[in-house]
């Protein structure tokens, strides 16, 4: 319990975070709980655990009898990005899709054999099970145990995604539910753009170029109103998560595909939904080559 509070503290730290230099707030700002949890849409509750966090760091001052108080610059605090600790649930979630993909697991095997193999306690171990299969990355055998889909096949999982993405993102864009939350919008696009204009993009981890890849095509998804659009995109961003992780080194295309996201987003924002969905296809059709180029080599070079 008390590694979910602190996740959720920290989750929370990182939108007022957000919501402090999208507002370009100055020293001295009061930060009222009250506006902090309906900007973001919880309880004052986990909004104080947050506001703690970043008193803790120095980053914001608590005033008793009056409240929190901004002690840095927005533009001080454009790079900090607090990391959320993942759930026990998560962990057993992306060691197991890894160890399939590497070729340490069977393709079938029985729910004691994976208790066995990673310690794993039985509820976290019926949860993960329960997410892998909903996602389609294993199914129950009709006898007894598991059997991993042929998806957590790396090339097969990587093409199969973009290609599934290109038939579904780009119309996303057109359907008529389709409705634009410009603040949204403004937020990420700043986040872009302090990531095109950084000095060093080599610095920049990998983790934090991943999550705001997925957050972007995630708020599209959540602006068609389709919870299935989303569940699909979400879907596609954990995957992207184990298989594409580690592939955020070429600092030259993250610049690209930071402006591509910002055309994309400036093209709605002006409400030519056309203009971006023809920009997202052409967006993910590049992602889509690069995958299949880097498959074609991988095929061709000796074992």
């Amino acid at each position: 319990m008390q590694q979910s509070s602190t996740a959720s503290g920290r989750r929370l730290a990182n939108q007022i975070l957000d919501l402090i230099c999208e507002a370009r707030f100055e020293p001295g700002h009061h930060l009222r709980e009250q506006q902090l949890a309906d900007s973001i849409g919880v309880s004052r509750t986990p909004v104080r655990a947050g506001l703690n966090l970043l008193t803790s760091m120095g980053i914001l001052e608590a005033r008793r009898n009056q409240g929190f108080f901004l002690l840095k610059p927005y533009d001080q605090l454009q790079r900090v990005k607090i990391e959320v600790p993942s759930s026990t649930d998560q962990e057993l979630y992306e060691q197991l899709v890894k160890d399939r993909i590497a070729g340490i697991l069977p393709e079938s095997l029985t729910q004691t054999e994976i208790a066995q193999r990673y310690d794993a306690d039985r509820g976290v171990l019926s949860r993960t099970l329960l997410r892998l299969s909903e996602d389609g990355l294993i199914a129950r055998n009709q006898g007894h145990g598991w059997t991993f889909q042929t998806t957590l096949n790396s090339d097969v999982a990587l093409r199969n995604g973009y290609g599934f993405r290109l038939m579904i993102e780009p119309a996303n864009l057109l359907t008529p539910g389709f409705k634009v939350d410009k603040a949204a919008v403004k937020r990420l696009r700043l986040q872009h753009l302090f990531l095109i204009s950084h000095p060093d993009i080599t610095s920049v981890g990998s983790r934090h170029l991943f999550d705001l890849d997925a957050r972007f095509h995630e708020m599209l998804a959540e602006f068609s109103g389709n919870f299935f659009v989303v569940q699909a995109i979400e879907q596609q961003n954990r995957l992207r998560r184990l298989l594409e992780f580690g592939s955020y080194t070429n600092k030259q295309r993250v610049r690209e595909w930071c402006q591509e996201h910002v055309d994309i987003m400036d093209a709605l924002r002006d409400g030519n939904r056309q203009s971006a969905a023809d920009k997202m296809r052409h967006h993910l059709q590049s992602a889509y080559d690069t995958v299949a180029d880097k498959v074609s080599k991988s095929r061709k070079s000796p074992a």
